[in-house]
């Protein structure tokens, strides 16, 4: 059976069924107090996580001024979600996500208000900075499992696309927003001053989740059971085409793509020689063009299979990041990393639809677990772009990279496109 063109992902545009009445909308949408917690949550989880790591990356840089120190303080971060991301998933599908969510703000307040009070008393260094990000990372790997899938839930079936859409949005401009943050609260205050708003945001948004309805059905968390649930997780997955290609372009993207961000530090003021108030703007520009992309999406202008949306806007930002280290002025390198951010909105909102709106309930938090893990892929990149920034320069290493990442693409691309013709078949 041929699989039907994909309506805009998702359109929060008016429309109309059939029959005539208007489908609910954005307004409905903004009108769900739960939706609108957690879609606030996640939006300063966010600028703050990113505040973090550019901050971290800027202090790690400026102690140590090698590449390498800068790639393992950013791994340390991303490294929970490859060892415990798909946990994360069974965990979620037991125990009350409500209670995994505040508990998880809490700890990034604790561990953002360790660093800030080091800080204070002078004696911050780098592996604190590491240990920080660890603790930070433990809580990011139960995002998709629990934030995402309440999210997208709490907007009902109907509202699911949309709401996936606008918390997409978010997640782009709160990336925008986030390094511009650490950039100029590191010039300004320091990682002490980085830190310190960080872990204030971190408990105001804690403060919000009693308030947040949510029902689901609990169990008793058995420990012995986790590893049978882990098989059933991964034999499902096995046997869905659509969800192994996905994980597959999920790894290909965060460990030859997404890892640029742990040389930006070294890219932006070793080789493009702007002052580390300006490096934010790099690492801004991708999120700002995945805003731009994620407007088209929503205003219904892009529409396409979601396997081709997919895998073209993967590859356009990986080209991009491929091209804008030989751009030889900084803004103009800039603008090319913004154009591929556009690109990338198309894999952000296809990454998480086709597995909330192609997975049973049942089964929803093991995979959305298994696509934290392919996310978790990310500290082997960034060490791998790490190693090659201590040899070849941040400049080659990022080309490398992205070289290596289209490849990759490429062959998950093609085997997707032959389990979709054997399926219609």
């Amino acid at each position: 059976m041929r699989a039907r063109p994909c309506s805009p992902l998702p359109g929060m545009n008016e429309s109309r069924h059939e029959g005539g009445g208007r489908k609910p909308g954005l307004r409905e949408l903004l009108a769900s107090r739960d939706f609108l917690r957690l879609w606030a949550i996640g939006g300063t989880v966010n600028a703050m996580r990113w505040t973090e790591m550019l901050a971290a990356a800027l202090f790690t840089f400026q102690v140590t001024g090698s590449g390498w120190a800068v790639a393992v303080v950013s791994a340390m971060r991303t490294l929970p979600m490859l060892l415990f991301g798909a946990v994360a998933g069974v965990v979620a599908e037991s125990v009350n996500r409500k209670t995994i969510l505040q508990v998880g703000l809490v700890l990034n307040s604790l561990a953002a208000g360790w660093v800030c009070a080091l800080g204070w008393l002078g004696v911050l260094a780098p592996w604190h900075i590491g240990v920080a990000a660890f603790a930070g990372g433990l809580v990011w790997a139960s995002e998709m499992a629990t934030r995402r899938r309440m999210c997208g839930e709490a907007a009902g079936p109907e509202l699911m696309p949309r709401a996936v859409a606008l918390d997409s949005l978010t997640n782009a401009t709160t990336r925008g927003i986030g390094p511009l943050v650490g950039s100029f609260a590191f010039a300004s205050l320091g990682a002490t001053g980085a830190y310190a708003i960080s872990a204030v945001c971190y408990a105001g948004a804690a403060m919000i989740v009693p308030g947040i309805r949510h029902t689901q059905e609990v169990r008793r968390l058995v420990l012995g059971r986790v590893p049978r649930e882990l098989a059933e997780g991964l034999a499902y997955a096995r046997t869905q085409p659509t969800v192994l290609a996905v994980l597959g372009v999920t790894i290909a993207m965060n460990m030859f793509a997404f890892t640029y961000i742990a040389v930006v530090a070294p890219l932006a003021i070793g080789v493009f020689g702007v002052s580390p108030s300006l490096a934010g703007v790099l690492a801004s520009a991708e999120p700002v063009g995945s805003l731009i992309g994620g407007l088209a999406l929503a205003s219904g202008t892009v529409r396409g299979r979601p396997r081709v949306l997919m895998v073209a806007g993967s590859a356009v930002f990986l080209v991009a990041l491929a091209v804008m280290p030989l751009i030889p002025n900084y803004w103009v390198a800039s603008a090319v990393l913004l154009v591929g951010g556009v690109g990338l909105a198309l894999f952000g909102n296809m990454q998480t639809t086709l597995v909330l709106t192609g997975v049973p309930p049942s089964v929803r938090s093991r995979q959305m677990g298994l696509i934290t893990v392919c996310i978790g892929a990310g500290p082997l990149g960034q060490l791998l772009i790490g190693a090659l920034s201590e040899g070849l320069g941040p400049r080659w290493a990022v080309m490398t990279s992205a070289m290596s990442g289209l490849v990759v693409l490429a062959a998950v691309g093609i085997w997707w496109a032959r389990a979709e013709r054997r399926k219609e078949g």
